[in-house]
């Protein structure tokens, strides 16, 4: 008897198995991320200042879902290493713009090599058609 098997009743549920998948997908990007410094929210907000453009420090951390609190630290990371900068806005002093820098859009271009790496080992066991059918099928439930 495999005293390390997943009950059957954890693995019947679609719940359970996202858990267990996402759990492992995050720990390998953590593990690359981690090799250069950088965690996911560092990606994040990369990513986020690529497609959508400079925002205020609140309206990133409100966009990524990151406590206001940890946001400042993520930004000082990213700024320390030059991948954004912070200027006041001049539309309202009060607030502080980000803006991705040349390098950080290097930066940013690099790990997406790395994340996709880890993406395809993680779903190395599907076809590209079952690949192309859980994204598609994931996106929808997100």
């Amino acid at each position: 008897m495999d005293e390390l098997a997943i009950p059957p009743t954890l693995t019947a549920l679609t719940t359970y198995l996202l858990s267990r998948t996402g759990k492992d997908a995050r720990g390998r990007l953590a593990a690359e991320l981690s090799a250069r410094g950088l965690r996911l929210w560092h990606m994040a907000v990369l990513a986020a200042l690529a497609d959508f453009g400079p925002h205020s420090q609140r309206d990133l951390a409100e966009r990524l879902a990151i406590d206001p609190s940890d946001i400042v630290k993520v930004l000082d990371d990213l700024a320390g290493a030059g991948h954004v900068t912070r200027t006041r806005d001049p539309v309202d002093r009060r607030r502080l713009r980000v803006c991705l820098t040349p390098d950080g859009r290097a930066a940013l271009s690099s790990l997406i090599v790395e994340a996709e790496a880890v993406q395809a080992g993680l779903l190395a066991p599907l076809t590209p058609a079952e690949r192309a059918t859980l994204h598609e099928l994931l996106r929808r439930i997100f």
